[in-house]
This record gives C-alpha cells, structure tokens and sequence, in this order.
C-alpha cells in the first residue's frame, strides 16, 4: 500500500471515530442498534480484502472439516461480531451504566475470578481478539476489578491519546506494548499489587519474543509473554473469554486459575505453557468459530528450523517478551 493510500486510510479511520463518537454521544440506543446491522453489512461487501483473508484463514483451520457455505457462514458472522462490537463499545462508553447491564458472569466465572484475586499474586488473565473482547476489559473495570489491558498503540498516534480517555473514562487502565522495558515494569508493578493484567496472545509473533506452538495443526508464532510474567511473579494464569448471547448481551466465561508447569528449563516451561493456553483459546474459537477474527493473518511467521536445532528459543531474562 502507497504512503498516500496509507494516509488516506487513516484520515478515514479517524474521521470515522470522531464522526460516530459525536453522535453515539447524543442517540438514543435503540436507534444506533438499528443501524449497526446495515454499516456491518456494508463493511462486509466492502472490505473485500479482509473478506479475503478471512476465508483463506478459515480454510487454513477448516478446510477439511467445513463446507465452502459453512466457512462463508462463520465468515459473515465474524464481521458480524466485530462490527456490531465496535459500534457497541463506542456507545456503551459514553454510558458506562449500560455495559454492566447488557454483560454479565457466566455459571462460577465471578467466583473462579475472586478465587484467583484471594491467592494474592495477581492475575495473567490469558485472552483473545474473542467476542467483544474490548468491552469485556471495561466490565471487569466497571465492576470494581483493578484492571489493566496490554495493548499495542495505534498505529495513528493521533488518535491514541483519545482511545486511551475513553478506556480511563470506564476505569480500565492501559499498558502499552511498547516501549517494551517499560510495558514489563508496569505489568510486574499490576501483578504484584494483585490487580488483573489482561493479554490477548492469539495474534502473530514471528520475533525472537515468541515460541512457535502448535494452532489449528500449523505452527503459529506466540506472544511468551504470559508464561513470563507468571514465572517472575508467581501469578496464576486465569483463561478468559466472553461470546454474544443475544442482539445485544454478552456473557463472560472465567476458567479456575492454574499455575505455570515447571519444566526442566525455564525455555521448556515457556513452550510448554504458551502451547496449553494456546490449546484454551483453541478449544473456545472451535466451540464459538464466529466470534474470533478470522481476517487477522494468524500463520504468516513460520519457524526456521536450523540444522540440528529448535524451532523456538525465548530469553526469559530480558524486557524483550511480547
């Protein structure tokens, strides 16, 4: 993509986020809910580019166990999920009340997530670009959890600091990824004031901070930061996750806590962790394949396997883990 294309792109982006932001301040919410339907549909015939790598990526994980109309079906549910998500959360921020009132806790989800918080460590809360994953963040801040997301800035730096007075606006706090010395202080400071420190880790990470763990059956370049911060805090992993239950509620799902599996290196511990939470997230987007976001490119690193060595390294003793 040109400079200029690029450029245009984000005027567009930002024009679009200051235009819906001005009127989602003033509508009534049965009116933005009646028009999501038609802008997602819209969205959908024309990102052709998206749609694009979104079937190709469903053929990758389904190809041999879904029809072509079934991956088209989950394909068009997927932008469902993240249209309707985005107008909800832009929304939904300017009237905080409404968030805890269209997303509650699934069965024991509230208890495992207490639970956790009693053992006094903090929590790895492990996710994904899962549901409304965003407007999960602010529940759990709404609902009175210290709560902390890592995030990476956006890529138009002038609309980060916007973005990121709307997260304090319904009390949820941000860590950026980078600078990255900087995004580990903040992240041990959280777990070890016992607070939750929320990452999503189901997004490509071909860099030397990632392992290679096994995904739909392909290697899939991972974040090892979870498994990390959980070995230098003590922290236990709580697996999280919310799914769309109607036009417009959600639940949310909290697995019991674990702790880290020791190996017999701290590289083997690493491996072995990312790859079971890994399994998690897995096991959840098979159970509910329209609610993740199917148009990210999930397999693009692919690991170099050197001569006699290993497919993935980690150094556990640097800032350099996300």
């Amino acid at each position: 993509m040109s400079g200029a294309n690029k450029q245009l792109k984000k005027d567009l982006a930002r024009f679009s986020f200051y235009f819906f932001t001005s009127l989602f301040k003033v509508m009534p919410y049965c009116f933005v809910s009646f028009i999501s339907g038609a802008l997602v549909t819209i969205a959908y015939w024309v990102l052709k580019r998206m749609r694009k790598h979104a079937m190709e990526t469903l053929q990758m994980a389904f190809g041999h166990e879904k029809s072509p109309a079934e991956l088209k079906r989950i394909c068009k549910a997927c932008f469902n999920t993240l249209g309707k998500g985005f107008i909800e959360l832009a929304f939904f921020v300017f009237h905080p009340k409404m968030i805890t009132q269209k997303m509650t806790f699934r069965g024991n989800s509230k208890e495992n997530l207490d639970a956790a918080l009693k053992e006094g460590k903090g929590i790895v809360a492990v996710t994904a670009h899962f549901g409304n994953f965003s407007l999960m963040f602010a529940f759990l801040a709404q609902m009175g959890y210290p709560t902390h997301a890592i995030m990476r800035p956006s890529r138009d730096e002038k609309l980060e600091q916007p973005l990121e007075d709307l997260r304090t606006q319904v009390g949820l706090k941000t860590i950026y990824t980078m600078p990255r010395m900087q995004c580990v202080s903040q992240t041990i400071r959280a777990l070890r004031n016992n607070e939750i420190v929320l990452i999503p880790m189901d997004q490509n990470n071909g860099s030397k901070a990632g392992v290679f763990v096994n995904f739909f059956g392909r290697p899939s370049g991972t974040a090892s930061g979870p498994a990390i911060f959980a070995m230098r805090t003590g922290s236990p992993i709580v697996p999280i996750f919310t799914v769309r239950t109607g036009k417009d509620t959600h639940e949310v799902m909290v697995e019991p806590f674990f702790y880290l599996e020791k190996k017999s290196t701290d590289e083997e511990t690493v491996q072995y962790n990312i790859q079971k939470i890994t399994t998690i997230i897995e096991t959840y987007i098979r159970k509910y394949p329209e609610e993740w976001g199917w148009m990210h490119r999930r397999w693009k690193s692919q690991p170099k396997v050197p001569q006699g060595g290993s497919t993935a390294s980690v150094d556990t003793s640097k800032g350099d883990i996300l």
